[in-house]
């Protein structure tokens, strides 16, 4: 498999670190594949993916988001977003699907997106449908409860009292704080992640991994979330989109299954045509780095394969 990695600058002028697998040697690709990843990790996580892709026929483009990986620049700066950053990540995916199509004139792009990855995958679905030809959503969730409402009103409370780039253990305690506690007793901090040790120690291991995040990136996500699940967005999505949806049925994030159920019933209840989803036995957040992790890949190649066919 040949890597490279190539910058771009999204709208606000801020260099995009982008990273492109492809099969050495290979003719025309069935299709291109662009991966958004998820909060506090970083592209490069998906190159074990991007090779079984590769190898099927497929090329792979991933960019890390701003704040995150290359794009943040160091590990320090991970964590820290501009303003409205939920939206501008949408965007620059969509900027990254041009230069993909410019590329690959009239070549089919899916987008894979994971966790934070799917809900920005959720958005982008509603504002440049005709970009892409599908969608897999990973580790994803439907409509947030209400208790979004008291994390959105807390965020902005901390950012007008300590800043905006303040970083919030709070705030992540939050977000992150009561997935593990549904695998107590902890090994580590992460390990509503997987159930594979040493991928959650590889997680803990990564510098661009992880860390606390400033309180505007939490007011932006939450606020984020809460805007992908109105009717007035969603009734914007195409019906023939096709939608796969993967997840663990112990996933904290996907409401331990329910609210994958729900984000499904809800696609169906807007008349989307091509909705599927599997959800994994006791599988946690990140399918990709689960224990069945080759039968998940192979799953999303199958899934492919069937749409390119």
């Amino acid at each position: 498999m040949h890597k490279e990695i190539f910058t771009f600058l999204d709208a606000e002028s801020k260099e995009i670190f982008v990273y492109r697998w492809s099969k050495a040697g290979a003719g025309t690709p069935r299709a291109a594949i662009q991966i958004s990843h998820g909060m506090a990790e970083n592209a490069e996580r998906y190159e074990r993916f991007a090779k079984v892709l590769t190898d099927a026929g497929y090329i792979v483009y991933a960019n890390d988001h701003i704040g995150h990986g290359l794009t943040a620049g160091k590990p320090d700066r991970v964590g820290l977003t501009p303003k409205d950053s939920f939206s501008q990540m949408t965007n620059t995916m969509a900027k990254l699907t041009d230069t993909i199509a410019e590329s690959h004139p009239g070549l089919p792009i899916y987008l894979f997106g994971h966790s934070m990855g799917s809900f920005l995958s959720q958005q982008y679905m509603y504002r440049y449908p005709a970009k892409i030809s599908g969608v897999v959503l990973s580790g994803t969730n439907g409509r947030q409860s209400q208790a979004i409402r008291a994390g959105i009103v807390l965020a902005e409370l901390i950012t007008s009292m300590k800043g905006d780039d303040h970083r919030s253990p709070l705030l992540m305690s939050m977000s992150f704080g009561s997935y593990n506690k549904k695998f107590q007793p902890n090994r580590t901090e992460s390990d509503w992640l997987s159930r594979d040790e040493a991928e959650v120690d590889r997680y803990i291991q990564d510098s661009f991994c992880g860390g606390v995040f400033s309180a505007r990136f939490f007011r932006d996500f939450f606020h984020g979330l809460v805007d992908i699940h109105r009717l007035q967005h969603m009734e914007r999505i195409p019906k023939h989109l096709p939608v796969l949806i993967l997840s663990g049925d112990r996933d904290p994030v996907g409401g331990m299954g329910k609210g994958i159920m729900q984000l499904v019933s809800m696609y169906n209840k807007l008349g989307m045509e091509e909705v599927s989803y599997k959800l994994y036995p006791g599988g946690r957040h990140e399918m990709l780095n689960e224990t069945n992790r080759e039968e998940v890949m192979q799953d999303v190649v199958l899934w492919l394969n069937d749409k390119t066919s």
